[in-house]
């Protein structure tokens, strides 16, 4: 059995709901009279919906009570989740499934690592609850990335240590949080935002076979 845990974020890597979460933002930004770009939406990349609001509010200057605070955080993943709800496979990332298959026929432990409440429902949309092992959304934990707690969780509930996993991610937070965990990262997208990275790839086609070997070769064999 190969000591290795494959670990994934969801947003970016598996699927691109970036443009939905976006969507919902601008919303409430236009609604609030706060200029917000695509740009301002590369912060809220693996932050809590809660740290994105604040995040939003510092930009236009605005404080609130909890209770105004609490009803702009239900509008904006109402709005959210009325976009995820039209979702299905035709949004999984390209080759993705390519990588997927390849370590379930390995017998390889995955896991899902995201900061997203709603990863389990994506899931189901998408069809690709079968591949993972265990997940570990926003729901699961109470730190936002760059803390590593949900990276840790996962290896825990996959009963695979930290030395012996690696992490796909989208973001710079989420890179820092596999870092810190002592696990390899794999950053998916940009390689200048994602330089702290182990390895880059633009997306999921460019992984090859031979890439997947080298990796399990050097997780298995850690000490």
């Amino acid at each position: 059995m190969i000591k290795a845990g494959f670990i994934f974020d969801l947003d970016g890597v598996i699927v691109d709901t970036a443009g939905y979460h976006y969507l919902a933002w601008k919303k409430l930004a236009d609604e609030l009279g706060i200029p917000f770009s695509e740009e301002d939406n590369e912060r809220f990349k693996g932050v809590s919906r809660i740290r994105c609001l604040e995040i939003l509010l510092e930009l236009g200057n605005i404080e609130v009570s909890k209770e105004q605070f609490d009803l702009w955080l239900q509008e904006k993943n109402e709005d959210y989740l009325s976009y995820i709800a039209k979702m299905d496979e035709t949004e999984i990332l390209p080759d993705v499934v390519k990588v997927l298959d390849y370590l379930k026929d390995r017998k390889i432990s995955m896991a899902l690592g995201s900061a997203s409440k709603n990863a389990r429902s994506i899931l189901e949309k998408v069809k690709l609850i079968p591949y993972f092992n265990t997940m570990v959304d926003g729901n699961a934990v109470s730190k936002a990335k760059p803390d590593p707690e949900v990276f840790i969780k996962a290896a825990e509930s996959l009963s695979i240590a930290a030395k012996h996993c690696v992490v796909f991610e989208d973001a710079q937070a989420g890179i820092e949080a596999a870092n810190v965990a002592g696990m390899k990262s794999v950053g998916i997208g940009n390689s200048d935002v994602l330089s702290k990275a182990d390895y880059n790839f633009k997306d999921f086609t460019e992984i090859d076979f031979d890439f997947l070997d080298d990796l399990l070769s050097e997780l298995d064999g850690k000490s």
